[in-house]
């Protein structure tokens, strides 16, 4: 599960670093109480504008032009 927790803190600090917050990532807590557990991260809800800045940004190559 920590291996689960440090995923989030990583995705977070990458949001944080292109200007990017979602707040309600998590770890989605009911995934623990399965008898063999996997994690799933939730990414929650999020503003329409976020959103589009995500997907601008995924479209970026390794040199910051849009794909």
């Amino acid at each position: 599960m920590s291996d689960a927790e440090d995923a989030v803190t990583e995705l977070i600090e990458a949001l944080k670093q292109n200007g990017l917050v979602f707040p309600s990532v998590r770890v989605e807590v009911a995934s623990y109480a399965r008898e063999s557990p996997c994690p799933l991260i939730e990414l929650g809800r999020t503003a329409v504008d976020t959103v589009r800045r995500l997907s601008a940004l995924l479209r970026r190559d390794e040199g910051g032009a849009v794909r």
